[in-house]
C-alpha cells in the first residue's frame, strides 16, 4: 500500500496589472486621420466643383477603389500609407486586376460605377479631380512611381504631362 502525504498548496501570484498610462489602443488616434480624410475630400470638392461634401466623398471613394485594382507591390503599400486611413483602405482592399487597362478604359469603368447618368466626359472630370488631388497629397516622387506601373495616358488623369520618352 502506498501512502501519500498531503503537500501544502502553493499560490502563484497573479501578474501585476499594467499601469493605465502604458495601455495604448491598437490603432492610431482616429481624430487626426478623420481630419486628413476631410481635408482630402474637401480638396476634391473644390477641384471638382462639387456642390456637396457627400458628392465629393462618393466620387473619391469610387475613383480610389478603381485605382486600387491597378496599383500593385511596393507602390500600392506606399500609396495606402501616404493617404488618410479611409482612403488607404480603399486602395489596399482591392484585388489586383489581371490585365492592365488603358486610361480610357479606366475612366469608362469609373463611369459604370458612379451612376446611370455618368458619361465618359463626367467620369473623366471626376477621375482627374480625385487623382489630381491625390498626386498633390502624396507628392511627386510617389506619383511618379505609381505612374510607372500604369499604362501610358494615366499621367494626364493625375494632372501631369504625358510625355513619351525619346530613343
Amino acid at each position: 500500500m502506498t501512502v501519500t502525504t498531503p503537500q501544502p498548496r502553493t499560490t502563484i501570484p497573479a501578474p501585476a496589472p499594467a499601469a493605465a498610462s502604458s495601455l495604448r489602443p491598437l490603432t492610431p488616434e482616429s481624430g487626426a486621420d478623420d481630419a486628413r480624410w476631410e481635408e482630402l475630400t474637401e480638396a476634391v470638392r473644390e477641384a471638382g466643383q462639387y456642390p456637396t461634401t457627400a458628392e465629393a466623398e462618393r466620387v473619391t471613394r469610387t475613383v480610389l477603389t478603381a485605382l486600387g485594382g491597378h496599383v500593385t507591390g511596393e507602390e500600392r503599400v506606399a500609396l495606402a500609407q501616404a493617404l488618410p486611413r479611409q482612403a488607404g483602405t480603399l486602395v489596399a482592399a482591392q484585388i489586383p486586376a489581371n490585365t492592365p487597362v488603358s486610361a480610357r478604359e479606366f475612366v469608362e469603368s469609373v463611369a459604370d460605377h458612379l451612376d446611370e447618368d455618368a458619361t465618359p466626359a463626367t467620369a473623366r472630370w471626376d477621375v482627374t479631380s480625385v487623382l489630381g488631388v491625390l498626386a498633390d497629397t502624396v507628392g511627386e516622387p510617389l506619383t511618379t512611381r505609381v505612374l510607372s506601373q500604369l499604362p501610358p495616358g494615366f499621367a494626364l488623369l493625375f494632372g501631369r504631362a504625358d510625355l513619351a520618352a525619346t530613343a
